[in-house]
């Protein structure tokens, strides 16, 4: 048995949407996706072969023949309809704070199964990156949809690399499937095991309780050498700005802050060394992500920015401060609110310790004038579209409005030929460092720890254990 130790379990709907790393591996081991992310691209996983028409709106999916759920249903194209139909439901899709998110772009959307092979799914509304959202479409037998909708979490049946034996509180446990159609995983049998603490996640991994330690803390987890892996998070550490009233609807003020804040400083005070300065408002591992240098501190610009906007004696803002999610919340306020003093900026920090409460405050949009928060997609368009697009106004949108971002995310979503989409995100990028949307801070550094040396490993760009392709991991 190969155990996976990492701060926190749980087996969500696969139809809900999550970015909680440690609930995707398990899902993406026990249920398979037409895609799989390869980097900033996909590659063919149940789907074996895809095409699109020019308007992006007409999709074609052809599926890898033979395939059965763990139930010995089979996974054909009228199963995989289901499945979207499924997401696209005004009960399904549900984040943290935000309903129905894949009824976005599945809402109204024509699936016709045009044989037990092929899938042709026909959008409501062009989506050239479509394949973001379908690389978290878990596909899982149509069998057991009732049971999840009364509740019955572990009900869930897949056809994945993986199938569950067990469903626990602390543990989840899972043997693999002889003959999938993507390879057979390396380790016989995966538990992944709830474990809270950090340096009790590394004493288990050194002593050989455990195979694998997730989420292991920077500095510590130096003792482990070879066997210590860093990955950079493509979580986006920000402040959200009410550009919609108040001093940051000003694109001056909204500069004036990027401007002020010394990256560096705050990775190295905050995050003691253990993140890498935000270069924009997506990671460099985003597709279509620009690869310009931050913008470093220049405070005398951020005076004459705020001068400018009539604020050189002196600006109040209100901030909204969680105490979690992200958990060093409180501290990198503190150390903001020292840099902007030197511009003449003062924070009145107002926090909240509900952080589901807090989620739907910022969803219906009754921030103050900024607020701690995270952006999570590994999607650059759903980044644009959800949350930066004034027409869309989602959950997490702000009232921020540009239209030459605008233009691009409608030229974006048109435009098949990826190589020629990946330079309208770029250009994107560009827009909003010259009109930041957001004061962008940092992708912390994560650490995990493997019990044996792998010097091949390295984790996936999302930053989600790929359990089905961990080296083998054998118990102690």
């Amino acid at each position: 048995m190969t155990i996976i130790a990492q701060a926190r379990l749980g087996l969500p709907d696969p139809h809900d949407c999550t970015d909680a790393a440690d609930e995707l591996t398990v899902l993406h081991a026990i249920h398979d996706t037409l895609v799989r992310r390869v980097g900033q691209d996909f590659v063919p996983h149940l789907a074996r072969d895809w095409r699109v028409d020019a308007g992006a709106r007409v999709w074609t999916f052809q599926l890898q023949p033979g395939v059965r759920f763990h139930d010995g249903a089979p996974c054909d194209a009228a199963a995989v309809a289901a499945n979207l139909e499924r997401m696209a439901r005004t009960d399904k899709g549900y984040t943290l704070g935000a309903p129905a998110v894949w009824r976005q772009y599945f809402g109204g959307a024509k699936l016709r199964v045009v044989d037990t092979g092929t899938l042709e799914v026909t959008l409501a509304a062009p989506m050239a990156d479509l394949l973001d959202v379908l690389e978290q479409g878990f596909i899982l037998s149509p069998a057991c949809f009732s049971e999840l909708d009364a509740g019955d979490l572990a009900a869930q049946v897949g056809s994945g690399p993986y199938h569950l034996t067990d469903v626990g509180e602390t543990e989840i446990t899972a043997e693999r499937v002889a003959g999938h159609f993507s390879g057979t995983p390396e380790n016989p049998v995966l538990t992944w095991r709830r474990v809270p603490d950090a340096s009790e996640r590394l004493k288990m991994l050194q002593s050989g309780a455990v195979q694998v330690a997730n989420g292991l803390s920077f500095d510590a987890s130096r003792v482990l050498d070879a066997q210590r892996h860093e990955y950079l998070s493509p979580v986006a550490i920000i402040y959200l700005l009410n550009a919609a009233q108040g001093p940051l609807a000003d694109a001056r003020v909204r500069r004036a802050l990027s401007r002020a804040v010394d990256r560096e400083a705050i990775v190295r005070d905050v995050m003691q060394g253990a993140a890498r300065p935000l270069n924009g408002f997506v990671s460099p591992h985003h597709f279509g992500a620009g690869q310009g240098r931050a913008q470093t501190a220049d405070r005398d610009t951020a005076r004459r920015l705020l001068a400018d906007a009539g604020h050189g004696g002196g600006l109040t803002l209100e901030v909204d401060c969680p105490t979690r999610l992200p958990d060093e919340a409180e501290q990198l306020t503190a150390v903001l609110a020292d840099q902007l003093s030197q511009v003449g900026i003062t924070l009145d920090v107002h926090v909240h310790p509900e952080r589901e409460d807090y989620a739907h405050m910022v969803r219906r949009k009754e921030i103050r004038d900024m607020c701690v928060f995270d952006s999570s997609p590994m999607s650059t368009y759903r980044v644009l579209y959800e949350k930066i697009d004034s027409r869309i106004a989602g959950s997490w949108w702000q009232g921020y409005a540009n239209p030459e971002i605008e233009d691009l995310i409608d030229t974006g979503r048109v435009t098949t030929d990826r190589a020629a989409r990946a330079e309208l995100w770029r250009a994107a990028y560009a827009a909003l460092q010259d009109d930041p949307a957001w004061l962008t801070l940092y992708n912390p550094l994560r650490v995990i720890g493997l019990s044996e040396d792998s010097p091949g490993f390295a984790m996936p760009a999302d930053g989600v254990i790929d359990a089905a392709r961990l080296p083998r991991l054998d118990a102690a």
